[in-house]
């Protein structure tokens, strides 16, 4: 069993201690596509983490949590450079949670080894993680009782309806699924859950079904999600419990040097944004 620390907070207090220090509910995320790089970082060996690390300098005090997403990283062989971005992040923005999107669906012991490369290789504060195959697919990452697993409910891709619109003993599979995160599976309160912003009605849907648990919104800036109806939908109580991410409108909002600067003013335009609405 790798049980945290007890003393340690758990995802849910240091989300809720971020979205207060920073007044924000943006979550940037971390996509880095070296054929996108401003041309000052061609041909170093640690672009990817260089171009991250300023994209994190540039933005942190504007947000509630960052999120890298692995594949970038392992499709170039920069695994190391993820290791290194989320150590630099703990190390100079402590306080801000870092959940690694790898949307990991898998049981038993090869999910357990997910926990581990996503919790004790990567230090992230939560994982994505795809439920399909049920409480087992989840089990094994709850024994990291600080760390919170974020489960794929309702996505913003066209083709999300295929499956999660289904209708499965009188209500929709992305609403069993809420559910079963609201409740039963959620034994320890480390559940989020992902709603993408293409559905404020859907968004709504699932605040309505799970109380004030967080909700990680993608879909917003590059894919045309509305901010005013996401926040609507999905705020909690007390007017937080959204991550609403946003990539490659904040990474790449600059192509020349001052590329971080143009992220910084990418970011701060969000963050007011959803701050209107709230």
């Amino acid at each position: 069993m790798h049980t945290s620390d007890s003393q340690h907070a758990t995802f849910v207090d240091r989300l809720n201690a971020a979205w207060t220090a920073s007044d924000s509910l943006l979550c940037v995320g971390l996509d880095p596509d070296p054929a996108r790089f401003p041309a000052q970082l061609a041909g170093r060996p640690d672009a990817i983490f260089e171009f991250c690390k300023q994209i994190v300098d540039a933005t942190a005090d504007l947000v509630c949590a960052f999120k890298p997403q692995i594949a970038y990283f392992a499709a170039q062989r920069a695994e190391d450079q993820l290791e290194a971005l989320i150590a630099h992040i703990h190390a100079a923005h402590p306080g801000i949670p870092v959940i690694l999107d790898a949307k990991r669906g898998d049981i038993g012991s090869t999910a357990e080894q997910y926990a581990v490369e996503a919790f004790d290789r990567y230090r992230a504060d939560a994982v994505t993680v795809n439920p399909y195959m049920g409480r087992d697919s989840i089990e094994p990452y709850l024994a990291w009782s600080d760390r919170g697993i974020i489960l794929l409910c309702r996505t913003s891709n066209p083709g999300g309806s295929d499956l999660q619109f289904l209708d499965v003993g009188g209500e929709r599979l992305f609403e069993r699924v809420a559910r079963l995160a609201a409740g039963d599976w959620n034994s320890k309160g480390q559940l989020a859950l992902v709603v993408g912003a293409t559905f404020p009605a859907e968004i709504a849907r699932v605040r309505e079904l799970t109380g004030d648990m967080p909700l990680l919104v993608p879909g917003i800036g590059a894919q045309g999600g509305d901010i005013e109806a996401t926040v609507k939908a999905g705020r909690d109580s007390r007017g937080r419990g959204l991550m609403i991410n946003s990539s490659r409108a904040i990474l790449y909002a600059g192509k020349g040097e001052d590329f971080a600067a143009a992220a910084r003013a990418a970011a701060l335009a969000t963050r007011d944004a959803i701050n209107r609405y709230r």
